[in-house]
């Protein structure tokens, strides 16, 4: 979905959420998928008939769900999710985009990227193994990018005979858990994905459960506050100048609103120059909008003739990101060459694009134990540390707290052009 698109339809219903699966192997986080996307009625019948036949080809006396979701041949033979897959589905209430992520630790670094748009993480448990240590690691590592909604989904009821003792004992576990996290908003739903328990429709075999299913938590659960709505963060993507007969003096700066709310009228600056002006108007493809918010993208016209570029951003006078050369982050490390102090890397934040120095690091954070490792020298692959970082160039970031767009980037390896790490901003100095 383009961002336009995304943005049009958001603008207009705010029906959109976004939620990130997680869970260890054998979990059934891909049986589940496969339930939803069968019982929203999102999938054709020839798919369905496609799986059922391959089902029985391969002896089995149940439709394998999770072969809908498996794409790569290498997950289907290992019953494992090794990439992150992004399904779409929609009900009369709301569209969904799912990013299913691998739980597997050596896969640490498809799950931060999968979840780091997410407004809702998804962890499934089975529920005769209970709390494990992945299942703990998921919820760290949601935690850390600021996912403000969590789902502790009890996997195969069916297998432990629906038992309320089982789902209470891990509720107790994990609810005690969460409390050293950052999780404003935690629901624990038992289920069965692959008899469809509370997935889509209420079980019959649990009357003890009164919470909601699945389905109706995730249609109903509260995003549009998530986001910065105070704080007005535009960075410029392009400078729109059609130069035709029609348009012949258009000038206007296209992006995406990173937070805030921008009106006709409101007095912005722009940075880092510093020039200050009015926004004249706010186009939405062929139409004129009178408010503009995230995550709608949006064409901006100023009042004045300002020197405005890409990588520039847009915000209130007396409300602006501080530019900072001296960055303070999490980083979570994706490839196999490990991440040293006084490595030189290329940075893209937002839309602003420099240079970075490595200048410590700080710890590496064990994702299990929340130790901090204040000895280690470096980063390996998938592995999560503090790093400060200096940017040739002042970026104009905020908290990760306080903005999930302005406060994050990636690190690219200025060589191969390959992104190798993925940063959250704890502060600038």
């Amino acid at each position: 979905m383009s961002e336009t698109t995304e943005g049009a339809t958001t603008a207009t219903n705010m029906d959109l959420l976004r939620f990130a699966t997680a869970g260890s192997v054998d979990d059934g986080k891909s049986t589940l998928i496969g339930r939803l996307l069968l019982d929203s009625k999102s999938i054709f019948a020839d798919q369905l008939e496609a799986v059922e036949a391959t089902s029985a080809a391969k002896g089995y006396d149940y439709t394998d769900l999770a072969l809908l979701t498996d794409g790569l041949r290498s997950e289907r033979e290992q019953g494992i999710t090794i990439d992150v897959a992004y399904r779409y589905f929609a009900t009369p209430n709301r569209k969904f985009i799912i990013a299913d992520t691998p739980g597997h630790v050596q896969y640490t670094r498809n799950m931060v990227t999968g979840a780091s748009t997410a407004d809702l993480g998804l962890v499934l448990v089975d529920a005769r193994q209970g709390l494990t240590e992945q299942s703990r690691r998921h919820a760290v590592i949601l935690s850390l990018l600021r996912v403000p909604h969590l789902v502790l989904a009890v996997n195969k009821m069916d297998l432990v005979d629906y038992s309320q003792d089982v789902y209470e004992k891990i509720h107790a576990e994990f609810t005690t858990f969460a409390t050293k996290l950052n999780i404003p908003d935690l629901e624990v739903i038992p289920i069965s994905a692959l008899a469809g328990d509370n997935v889509v429709n209420r079980s019959e075999n649990m009357g003890w459960y009164s919470g909601p299913t699945l389905m109706h938590h995730l249609e109903h659960v509260h995003v549009a506050s998530d986001r910065d709505l105070v704080d007005v963060r535009f960075p410029v993507q392009y400078v729109v100048r059609p130069k035709s007969d029609e348009h012949h003096d258009y000038r206007g700066y296209g992006g995406q609103v990173a937070g805030g709310v921008l009106k006709p009228g409101d007095e912005v600056v722009v940075l880092p120059s510093g020039m200050t002006s009015t926004i004249e108007g706010i186009d939405l493809f062929d139409q004129e909008v009178t408010e503009a918010f995230p995550p709608m993208s949006v064409t901006v016209r100023l009042a004045d003739d300002v020197d405005v570029s890409r990588g520039d951003m847009i915000a209130r006078v007396k409300n602006a990101p501080t530019p900072s050369q001296d960055i303070d982050a999490m980083v979570c490390w994706m490839t196999t060459t490990p991440l040293k102090p006084r490595q030189k890397l290329a940075i893209k934040h937002t839309t602003r694009t420099a240079r970075a120095l490595v200048k410590d690091i700080q710890y590496r954070l064990d994702v299990n134990s929340l130790h901090r490792d204040q000895e280690t020298k470096e980063l390996g692959v998938n592995e999560i540390g503090r790093v400060q970082l200096r940017t040739t160039v002042p970026l104009l970031c905020d908290p990760y707290s306080q903005n999930r767009t302005t406060g994050s980037f990636i690190l690219i390896d200025e060589a191969t052009g390959i992104t190798v790490g993925a940063g959250m901003i704890n502060s600038g100095a």
